[in-house]
Formats: structure tokens, C-alpha cells, sequence
């Protein structure tokens, strides 16, 4: 079996056979032009030699019967010597030929063209005499008697023979093999040129090679579980696999289209072009109820940004573990401060025991069991939805800990709520909670561990953080929540009040865990829920309010993830 041909070699074959065939064109033009121009130049010049001829004198005396064909043979015999031509012929008004310089015609009927030429009128073409084509003009000869004007006497036909096909080829043009080298060695170089620059543009490869990586990459980015999303330097889908439409919500067709006309705007527009300052590493970005782990990758090759391709996993099931977690950890945190405050507690009772001072020790066991009492009590009466309460309940021991007064406004008053409300509530309460709590323990200074807090505090006194507080009000009506945070935190810039909650974007120092989704999500669940969350600053810091409507939801398909960083169960 053959080797296969290189696909350098199949395209200078055929570009070789283009050329042959454009010059065989370009020879067919010139043999064509060139067989029209001697019909007509020499179609004229025959036609007028014979004209001339048929009003010589001589001619029209001999033609009168009784023909004389030795005057004619002299004439035509010189007409042809003079002016190069084929052949000469004479013939009377029967047609019969009474002179000719091919002498086989001699008393043979003239070859007329057609009737023209037999009915006395003159006529020019091609005709076959003797095997051989010749371009001949018949012209009739009329008497210039006055007692026979215009009587038909005969027939002059003078012939020149037409050239061959190597004839027009020496006379089409006495440079036509010089224009057919240099367009021949034209085309050579440039089909040359052509595979090169196919070859440099398929890095080498044959057709086989190239159908194969096209195979293998249709297998590739069809058969993994991940989203591929590739853009041009024009911000043009090049590429989109089954998953990244799915998790995009991308048309069928979405390829070829650029990111204005997908719709494609916020968050994930940033993140798919890398704006922002938003490095090449993996975001977190909600769309359509998907929480979505997206990493940008800019393809560059030989200097040049051929754009980008991001992949896309979808984290909505592990987003929905974390949370999970987070209710663990929320209640690993709780158990871990309270484990703390009691420690001090009997550190107390363990010291005023020592110095024998046993009234003060129960004065202050009985102290402690009334604050304890009206806490539970407070939140009890005032949060009467169990999942929220708990919620509160972990937040104030989080909250003490770090030396910041969780405040239940007295205004507060939530009751039981369905289980699908009380998460979604307690998903907006606990996020805008923890985010009171940092930006107070921020202002305040206080953002390192009770141990520290309280080693600040004996060396120097009564400080800011006993300043450091955060405010909830929860109001609740017939069909509506609304939720009012204020915390005594620096407030939010006014140019960042609109982008405060913008997936992703977080004031804060990157720690453990994903970073500035709170917000966003709670946004979400106020807008999926015909709501509305707001932040505006006060002389104290900032102020949240979120509404949002309970006991119904606006679109009950679309699933969101209740992201707390710290909500309870």
C-alpha cells in the first residue's frame, strides 16, 4: 500500500493542475483570438483582391461567350504571385471553372458557399477545396456593357488558406511562450508560498492528524463534568460544551455570539473578561440559583492573546454541605464561648471561695443565673421562631466573646414561621449579623480572642471595645419580614453602597472561606422573595434593612443556597 500523500504535497498537486489548466485556457484564448483576427484581416484583404478583380476589363471581355481562358490564366496566375495568396479562380456564369491556379479545378463547378454565390451575389467564408480549408470571398462579375449592364458573367473566388494550429500558435503572439514561463513560474511560487503558510498555520500537521485532535477534543470537552467557556480577543463565544451552556443558561447556538448579545453583564461579565482587577484564580459567582467556582485562563501563543477559556464547576450540592458545616461550626463556636464564660465564671467563684467570702459567692451565682434567665427569656418572647432564636443565641455568645453587645431591639417580635421562611430568614439574619459583627469589631479593634480582648482589658481598663456594639430589629406583619441591623462599624463608603452587594465583593482581608457571598446571597433571597435590601449610613455606622415576603416565594423552581458564614440549624 502507497504511503499517503503530504497535505503540502495533495495541495501543490492541485494548485500544479490549476495552473496547467489556467494556462491551457489562457492558449485555447490567444488560439481563438488569434483565428478571429486572421478571418478578419484576411477576410477583408481577400475581399477586396477579389473585387478588384472581378472590375478588371480583361476579365469581363473573356467571360463573354465564347470564353477565352488564356487572358485569364496569365491574370490569375499573376494576381496570385502578387499578392500572396492560395488561389486564384475564375468562373463563368454556369459556374464552371474556366481559369484557376490549382488546375484540378479546371472545367469542375466552383465550390460555391453558399446559394448566395450560385444566385450571382457575393459571399466570404470558409470553404474545403481540394482537402484543405481555405478563407475564400466569391464576388460576382457583372457585364459594364450598356446593352447588357449588370448581366451576371461569371465568378471571381480568391482564397487564402487558413493556418494551422501551430501557425497561430507562432502567430498569435511572438511572446505568448515567454507570458505562459513567467505565469507558469508565478503560480509555482506562489503555490509554494501557499503551502508554507498552511503548513505554518496547522503547526505541521496532516489532515489525519488535525481530524484526529478535533476528535479527541470533542471527546475532551463533551465527556468531562466541567463547564468550558472559550472567548475571543473580541469577547466572541468560540467555544461552549453542553455543561457550560447548562450552567450558563447559554442558547443551543450561543457560538460565534459576543457576551452584549448573550446578555451576559455583572459579576459574571467580570469574571469571563477578568475585570475589576480580578485575577486569573477561582471566583464564586451566583447564577440563575448556582453557585458557580469559575477560573479565567488568557491563552497567549508567540506573544499574541488568542483570549481566554474559564471553566466552570458547579458547587451548589458542596455549597449546600457547607452549610451544614457552618451550623456545626456555629454550634462548636457557641458551645466553645460559652465553655469559655463559664471558666472565667468559676475562676470567680473559685476565688472569692479562697478568701472565704461565701455571701458575695452566692450573691454572685444568683446574679448570674437572673442574666441568664432574662436573656433566654428576652429572646424567647421576643423571637418566637425557634431556628431563629438559636440563631440569636449563638450570635450573642459569638458576639460577648469578642467584646461586642448583641442588642435585640424591643421592638423585635417574630413568630413561629414555615421551615422554608424560618431558613431563608435566618439565612438574611445570620449574614448581615456576621458582617455587623466584623465591621464593629473592626472599628473597635477587637478582632482578636476573648483571652486577648480581656488581657487589653486588665491593662487598660474600660477601652473602645466596651463601645463596640450591633443592633438587630426583626418586624414582622401579616405577609413580610423586615430586618434592620446597625452596628457602630465605620459605615459603608458612598461608592461602594451600590457595589456592596455585587457577588464577590468584600471590604474585608481574605481569611478561611469564601469571602464576600454573603451579601449577594442575601440579596438574592430578598429579590426571590419580592423583597429589597438597602444600606445606608448613620452618625453611628452603618444600617441595613432587608425586606422580604413570607409564607409565598416568586419563583418557587429557582433553588438558592443558604451561604451563612455561621448560621445555625
Amino acid at each position: 500500500m502507497s504511503p499517503r500523500r503530504s497535505l503540502a504535497g495533495q495541495l501543490l498537486a492541485l494548485q500544479l493542475v490549476i495552473i496547467v489548466l489556467v494556462l491551457v485556457a489562457v492558449a485555447a484564448l490567444s488560439l481563438t483570438q488569434s483565428a478571429a483576427t486572421f478571418n478578419r484581416v484576411e477576410g477583408r484583404r481577400v475581399a477586396a483582391l477579389a473585387e478588384q478583380l472581378a472590375a478588371n476589363p480583361l476579365v469581363r471581355t473573356n467571360l463573354v461567350p465564347p470564353e477565352s481562358t488564356g487572358p485569364l490564366a496569365t491574370l490569375v496566375q499573376t494576381v496570385q504571385t502578387q499578392s500572396d495568396v492560395t488561389s486564384v479562380t475564375v468562373a463563368n456564369a454556369r459556374g464552371e471553372v474556366v481559369s484557376s491556379t490549382n488546375p484540378l479545378l479546371v472545367r469542375t463547378r466552383l465550390p460555391f458557399g453558399g446559394p448566395a454565390g450560385s444566385e450571382g451575389r457575393g459571399w466570404s467564408g470558409e470553404i474545403e477545396i481540394d482537402g484543405s480549408r481555405e478563407l475564400v470571398a466569391q464576388v460576382p462579375v457583372l457585364s459594364a456593357q450598356q446593352r447588357s449592364l449588370g448581366l451576371h458573367l461569371g465568378t471571381v473566388m480568391i482564397g487564402e488558406a487558413s493556418p494551422s494550429l501551430w501557425d497561430r500558435l507562432a502567430g498569435a503572439s511572438s511572446y505568448l511562450v515567454i507570458y505562459l514561463g513567467v505565469a507558469s513560474l508565478i503560480g509555482l511560487v506562489g503555490s509554494w508560498l501557499v503551502v508554507r503558510r498552511i503548513k505554518r498555520q496547522t503547526f505541521g500537521m496532516e489532515p489525519r492528524e488535525i481530524a484526529g485532535l478535533a476528535e479527541h477534543r470533542e471527546a475532551m470537552l463533551y465527556g468531562i463534568a466541567e463547564g468550558v467557556v472559550a472567548l475571543d480577543p473580541h469577547h466572541r463565544v468560540t467555544l461552549a460544551n453542553a455543561v457550560a451552556r447548562t450552567l450558563l443558561d447559554l442558547p443551543e447556538r450561543c457560538v460565534g455570539q459576543s457576551l452584549d448579545e448573550l446578555s451576559i453583564e455583572g459579576r459574571l461579565r467580570d469574571v469571563l473578561l477578568a475585570s475589576d482587577g480580578i485575577a486569573e484564580r477561582d471566583e464564586v459567582v451566583l447564577r440563575r440559583g448556582r453557585v458557580l467556582i469559575m477560573n479565567r485562563m488568557t491563552v497567549v501563543k508567540d506573544g499574541r492573546t488568542l483570549g481566554s477559556v474559564t471553566t466552570l464547576r458547579d458547587r451548589t450540592e458542596l455549597a449546600e454541605r457547607e452549610r451544614e458545616v457552618s451550623s456545626f461550626r456555629s454550634s462548636a463556636e457557641l458551645l466553645r464561648a460559652q465553655a469559655h464564660e463559664f471558666a472565667n465564671q468559676l475562676h470567680t467563684i473559685s476565688g472569692l471561695i479562697q478568701i472565704e467570702e461565701y455571701d458575695e459567692v452566692v450573691r454572685y451565682v444568683d446574679a448570674l443565673n437572673v442574666h441568664r434567665q432574662s436573656l433566654d427569656l428576652t429572646l424567647a418572647q421576643r423571637i418566637q421562631d425557634r431556628a431563629v432564636a438559636a440563631l440569636l443565641m449563638a450570635k450573642s455568645a459569638h458576639a460577648a466573646e469578642r467584646r461586642i453587645q448583641l442588642r435585640v431591639s424591643e421592638r423585635t417580635c417574630l413568630n413561629p414561621l414555615h421551615p422554608h421562611d424560618s431558613a431563608d430568614v435566618a439565612t438574611v439574619v445570620g449574614n448581615l449579623v456576621d458582617n455587623a459583627l466584623d465591621a464593629a469589631a473592626d472599628a473597635a479593634g477587637t478582632t482578636g480572642s476573648a483571652e486577648d480582648a480581656e488581657g487589653a482589658g486588665a491593662a487598660e481598663g474600660t477601652g473602645s471595645a466596651d463601645h463596640a456594639w450591633v443592633e438587630l430589629e426583626v418586624l414582622q406583619d401579616a405577609s413580610s419580614v423586615e430586618i434592620v441591623v446597625q452596628d457602630s462599624g465605620p459605615g459603608v463608603a458612598p461608592d461602594l453602597v451600590r457595589e456592596v452587594f455585587s457577588h464577590g465583593f468584600t471590604t474585608k482581608a481574605a481569611q478561611a472561606g469564601e469571602r464576600g457571598i454573603g451579601l449577594a446571597l442575601t440579596r438574592r433571597i430578598c429579590v426571590r422573595r419580592g423583597g429589597e435590601i438597602a444600606v445606608t449610613n448613620t452618625t453611628d455606622g452603618a444600617r441595613f434593612t432587608a425586606r422580604l415576603s413570607i409564607g409565598q416565594r416568586t419563583d418557587s423552581t429557582e433553588h438558592t443556597v443558604g451561604l451563612t458564614e455561621g448560621a445555625a440549624p
